[in-house]
């Protein structure tokens, strides 16, 4: 497994996102994004939804395009598959996977959390833990009806800015969304503020990742 080490101003990086929906990247992993970015890291991104159909698919190229402004380079890849029904078209998920492999030699992946509790969610996990073996994967979170937050064990502090910008983006961009329930500022904000307390961020904020497996490498 190679070692990501520190993203730091001026270093290339190589990032692949994963999404099963137009929104999730955003949600788990948007202030991570914008505050690598705010931080002068030079980013390289492949950012991949996963399903992105009719007026969804409209919301994640603008939104993605929002997010990273600033960065170095990226790629959007909007795929078309039927939602909530990742798990019943695994063969052609796999084999999507298996091309992206060969497309893609990211430094780290940012996906889904293994015990997520959507099954696309789960499924998007699994194939990327199946297609790349020698890549350093961070599975970020996405707060839900089901209640299936679990302990993450890496954090990344968010400046207010930043947090701001990242909420700002998500209600501007997915109007779709905007009826749900738990879909509302107070949510993300909330949240952040909770793992921004577990991690002691100077800010107060944090976005919250689960690393299962790293390489610790003496400099």
């Amino acid at each position: 497994m190679r070692s990501l080490g520190l993203i730091t101003p001026g270093r290339a990086v190589q990032v692949l996102c994963l999404g099963a929906h137009s929104d999730d990247i955003e949600i788990g992993a948007g202030g991570a994004l914008l505050q690598w970015i705010s931080n002068r890291a030079e980013l390289h991104v492949h950012w991949c939804v996963l399903s992105a159909n009719g007026a969804r698919a409209s919301e994640a190229e603008a939104s993605a395009a929002a997010f990273l402004a600033g960065a170095a380079s990226s790629r959007i890849e909007l795929e078309t598959f039927r939602d909530g029904y990742f798990p019943y078209d695994g063969a052609r998920l796999k084999d999507w996977f298996e091309g992206l492999r060969k497309r893609v030699d990211p430094d780290v992946i940012l996906t889904h959390r293994r015990r997520d509790a959507h099954q696309d969610h789960r499924e998007v996990c699994k194939l990327t833990w199946n297609s790349f073996r020698n890549h350093q994967i961070l599975e970020y979170e996405i707060p839900k009806w089901d209640g299936d937050l679990g302990q993450p064990n890496l954090y990344v502090p968010l400046e207010s800015a930043v947090l701001d910008r990242k909420v700002h983006l998500l209600m501007e961009h997915f109007a779709t969304q905007r009826s749900k329930d738990w879909f509302a500022p107070e949510t993300f904000r909330g949240l952040s503020r909770l793992r921004g307390m577990e991690c002691r961020a100077d800010g107060g904020h944090a976005e919250a990742f689960m690393m299962r497996k790293a390489q610790f490498v003496l400099a």
